[in-house]
């Protein structure tokens, strides 16, 4: 299956989704992930966007942020940089479900962020994380649905080998 169809009848299923999604810059991976956070947000859960660099999460925060806000989601950003202060208000909004995706880097894998009603775990450049930070923020709540984006052209039988248990789409357009 390709695209939304695929990752849409993925979270449909009651076992978490394992999702691969490929595609070029500009395909509408980030698109997609938003619509599947509105999924989870429909289902009063959270999402949490993994990117491996500061000015990546700020993009993807200015995307969901812009395209999200019209839907009602709300969003904020966590990264190393965040101040203590706005860190723990953060911390509190996820916790009562007051925010409903959290945009960050490797700072979403630290043991003081819990996210407790997590759904959703978007990891986007997910060839830049390795397995064990991948477990790290699925653990925050068990077992979340998983899509993990890649701009990187990956072959189908490399793919299997390496990430025999994720479904995959590509976007082509």
């Amino acid at each position: 299956r390709r695209g939304w169809t695929g990752t849409r009848a993925a979270l449909a299923r009651s076992t978490p989704m394992n999702r691969m999604l490929i595609g070029d810059v500009g395909s509408g991976k980030t698109v997609l992930a938003l619509l599947a956070a509105v999924a989870a947000h429909a289902a009063g859960r959270t999402t949490a966007v993994l990117a491996p660099t500061e000015i990546l999460a700020e993009q993807h925060l200015h995307s969901f942020a812009r395209l999200g806000g019209a839907l009602g989601l709300r969003t904020a950003l966590l990264t190393g940089s965040t101040p203590a202060g706005d860190r723990r208000r953060l911390e509190r909004w996820l916790e009562d479900g007051a925010l409903h995706v959290v945009v960050g880097t490797h700072a979403l894998l630290s043991e003081s962020v819990e996210l407790p009603r997590l759904a959703l775990a978007v990891i986007d450049e997910q060839h830049r994380f390795g397995v064990e930070q991948r477990r790290a923020l699925a653990r925050k709540a068990g077992t979340p649905h998983l899509l993990a984006m890649s701009a990187t052209p990956i072959p189908r039988s490399l793919a299997l080998t390496v990430f025999g248990d994720l479904e995959h789409s590509v976007l082509r357009e």
